[in-house]
């Protein structure tokens, strides 16, 4: 098992304990593909994974790394923002990651926007199956950072708690700029 340590290794955790073969699962910012790798391989060769980005070098990414490891089959992968996720992606996903910020490794001026993540959150929440998990892994450490992660938290604590569980996941020994993690749960 990989160590919790960051916002990313513990959604990890949580995607491997809810994702089951020939599921359907959504990574809304697939970056350089790590997570929509993690999510190819636990949907198995029966499941697909909804991979999105808005910049074509995250798209290649992606592709090549999902090539490479033999997962391309199960990716479809969408050259667009998060904000278009209801345009093709069906209802009755399990799970969906949303590592926002800024492309590693990239220009890091361009960040995910509030406005478009919200919009992606709440579209995402409406495709979410009874039972489904959304991750969220928010920076606070870049320009834009924390109105993002403030903007995502006051979305996610306006949930009605008759439908969902929500949890903040922060690092009481790293400092407040550390990356931490919202995870939101269909209540069944």
């Amino acid at each position: 098992m990989e160590t919790l340590r960051g916002a990313v290794p513990l959604s990890h955790y949580f995607l491997r304990e809810r994702v089951r073969p020939g599921d359907t699962v959504l990574d809304a910012t697939c970056g350089n593909g790590l997570d929509t790798l993690l999510l190819a391989q636990l949907v198995g060769e029966e499941g697909t994974v909804w991979a999105f980005d808005v910049q074509p070098r995250a798209i290649a990414a992606t592709r090549e790394l999902l090539e490479r490891e033999g997962r391309l089959a199960q990716a479809r992968l969408v050259e667009a923002g998060h904000e278009r996720v209801a345009e093709f992606v069906p209802h009755g996903i399990t799970a969906a990651a949303f590592n926002l910020g800024y492309l590693p490794g990239g220009d890091t001026t361009l960040i995910t926007d509030p406005g478009n993540t919200v919009s992606a959150l709440e579209q995402t929440a409406q495709l979410l199956a009874p039972g489904g998990i959304i991750t969220i892994a928010l920076y606070t450490g870049h320009a834009g950072g924390p109105e993002e992660a403030a903007a995502v938290e006051g979305w996610a604590a306006a949930l009605h708690p008759g439908r969902c569980n929500v949890w903040r996941h922060r690092q009481l020994n790293r400092p407040d700029t550390a990356p931490y993690l919202v995870l939101i749960e269909r209540i069944r």
